[in-house]
């Protein structure tokens, strides 16, 4: 079954959050302090996040994306992920993390059925790296991309948050791991969830970087696969790794959009940036299988053509990205 919205995109890709917690307070994330954390009964059951997506695979979703917050953080998180590996229909199942646990749990993912790993992975340079994270160990996180290596996973692919002035002059060593290493890279534009004053001069376009590496090396284009999401791909001739950039600020992808996404209290969203979203809680506490369906539906048909951010600016309301799910 294929799911279309009303622009006829195809809709194959579900990010499913599992807390709002996080083990890190990566500082264009969530603020250091302040944060009120849901209560353990305002997230959804195991039950439920299991209901989601297996109604959500029924109607045409055939990838599907764990994040939070933080998902290792959340206990029985291993036994979830195999009962969401063994759903028929499901083609891909992955798992973005921050990398802190990854090197005591990657066997465990591996053996669950996790197939691909992404890892939010901000500097190279401990020092830079405690700073956005707001005291993270770096180590700890390079421990966990070798240990998912050993456990049979592919190299997983980094997620880079490129901001002039924090991290932008690693930009070279990052697009070098892809050759070094075989890691595909990810360097995403700088994206405000909150209305600080002067974000701007975090921004780096994707086509700056593009330069900055073309200097170095030359690249070519990669076709992208059927569950890629909104990157343009290319690689350095003879890489194992690819090199993505994400622009949803510079130049908008959203004509290519292929997700929808649920946040750990249940609350479905058609677009990040869009503040409408719908409560699936009426489907869940009392199970509703054909109810969460045709829900699941509207919100697929209800994708809105594209977000506002630009360079001057957004309308959208202020949110924290490990309560949406990254």
């Amino acid at each position: 079954m294929q799911l279309t919205d009303s622009l006829g995109r195809q809709i194959n890709y579900l990010r499913l959050s599992v807390t709002d917690r996080c083990n890190m307070r990566c500082f264009y994330c969530m603020p250091a302090e302040g944060i009120v954390k849901k209560q353990h009964g305002a997230l959804l059951s195991y039950e439920e996040l299991l209901l989601i997506a297996e109604t959500a695979v029924a109607i045409g979703i055939e990838k599907i994306r764990i994040t939070g917050g933080e998902p290792l953080v959340r206990r029985g998180i291993v036994g979830f992920l195999a009962m969401l590996a063994a759903i028929p229909g499901l083609r891909h199942l992955a798992l973005t993390t921050n990398g802190l646990l990854l090197a005591e749990m990657a066997a465990d993912l591996y053996k669950a059925g996790v197939q691909r790993l992404n890892v939010s992975l901000d500097s190279l340079q401990p020092q830079t790296f405690s700073t956005i994270t707001r005291g993270g160990d770096l180590q700890r996180v390079l421990a966990g991309l070798a240990a998912a290596e050993r456990a049979g996973f592919p190299p997983p692919k980094i997620n880079v948050v490129i901001m002039r002035g924090i991290n932008d002059a690693e930009v070279i060593d990052f697009a070098e791991m892809t050759r070094a290493h075989g890691n595909p890279v990810r360097f995403i534009e700088y994206m405000p969830v909150v209305k600080e004053k002067g974000w701007q001069r975090y921004c780096i376009s994707g086509d700056e970087i593009l330069q900055r590496i073309t200097a170095h090396y030359p690249l070519e284009p990669v076709d992208k696969g059927p569950y890629a999401g909104p990157s343009r791909d290319f690689r350095i001739p003879g890489a194992r790794g690819s090199i993505g950039i994400i622009t949803a600020v510079s130049g908008h992808f959203c004509s290519e959009c292929n997700r929808i996404r649920v946040t750990s209290t249940g609350q479905a969203k058609g677009c990040l940036f869009s503040d409408a979203k719908t409560d699936l809680l009426p489907w869940l506490r009392t199970p509703d299988r054909k109810g969460l369906t045709e829900v699941l539906k509207s919100i697929v048909s209800g994708k809105p053509e594209r977000h506002d951010i630009s360079p001057d600016g957004y309308t959208h309301k202020n949110f924290k990205m490990s309560q949406i799910g990254g």
